[in-house]
């Protein structure tokens, strides 16, 4: 099976109540490939300009991450971030942010990429979301992130992207937002009936719901982290945990889901333990396994 991820390349640069990160590695499809590199092959699509300090070919050195579709654009930037962190690590404020990149067209997804099965729209502009989709041929799972900010302002391409994926990554706030539903089971099946087949609601420290059209549902704790640094990456994190199991298991059923669910939890805990990407190159897939299984032990009863 293969897995496609599109979305962002930045350079970040974060503070928390441990300290600063600047110029860091960061982006949604960064933070995504190198979690899910534990489980499965990734196809990576993005862009950078020439000022980006990281070579991304390093940073993926000994993972399974094809690079083919990372496109150099020389007379563009490479995205922009720059955000703090308050002392309760739950609320973030952007204190800059520079598109660049990203607000000009998507790359052209390769023609090797084309008949990628599991796909992961990372978050950014529905429209592009679409385009980019438009030119994967026949995939079996296909699920995206989005976030206030489209919610707001791209609604309508919101909808028809939800029209054509099979799973929505959101979280609490967003899935309230997006449905006008401050009851999140509620909230789910309002954006179930909006096209997507699955909808998971991250909900931070509290864990996260997965409900599926089915009527299905299935509620998990956040894993008992005893190290909370830096939390930037972590949705993206667990994104590439559940994409990067469900293509390991090779089907996306609903006890597939949890599974895929809880392996994204675990991964996501490792990812907040440090700055930028330390606290995921530093481990091995037996930690994750064993964090999963410490999981498994606290929630069971």
């Amino acid at each position: 099976m293969s897995l496609l991820v599109t979305g962002s390349i930045g350079i970040d640069t974060v503070t928390t109540p441990y300290g600063v990160s600047e110029d860091c590695l960061g982006g949604s499809s960064v933070y995504f490939s190198m979690a899910a590199s534990f489980f499965t092959p990734v196809r990576f699509l993005g862009v950078i300009g020439p000022d980006c300090p990281f070579d991304l070919a390093e940073v993926f050195a000994g993972r399974d991450v094809d690079l083919t579709g990372l496109e150099v654009r020389e007379q563009s930037k490479t995205f922009r971030w720059k955000g703090t962190y308050s002392d309760n690590m739950d609320d973030r404020r952007t204190d800059y942010i520079e598109l660049n990149v990203l607000a000009e067209a998507p790359p052209e997804v390769p023609e090797e990429y084309r008949d990628s099965k599991f796909v992961f729209l990372a978050n950014t502009a529905p429209a592009l979301q679409m385009q980019l989709l438009q030119q994967v041929q026949g995939p079996d799972f296909v699920a995206a992130d989005t976030m206030d900010c489209w919610i707001k302002d791209n609604l309508d391409d919101l909808n028809r992207l939800l029209e054509k994926i099979d799973c929505l990554v959101i979280n609490d706030g967003e899935a309230r937002m997006l449905a006008a539903e401050y009851n999140l089971v509620k909230a789910a099946e309002k954006i179930l009936d909006m096209g997507p087949t699955v909808v998971i609601i991250k909900k931070g420290e509290s864990g996260s719901m997965v409900c599926n059209g089915s009527g299905e549902r299935f509620i998990l704790p956040a894993y008992p982290a005893a190290e909370v640094k830096d939390p930037t990456g972590a949705g993206d994190s667990f994104a590439g945990g559940f994409m990067g199991y469900l293509v390991q298991a090779g089907k996306t059923d609903f006890a597939s889901l949890k599974t895929a669910v809880a392996y994204g939890t675990v991964v996501a805990s490792f990812t907040i333990a440090d700055f930028s990407l330390a606290g995921l190159t530093s481990i091995s897939k037996n930690d994750i396994d064993g964090r999963l299984e410490t999981l498994r032990q606290v929630t069971r009863f």
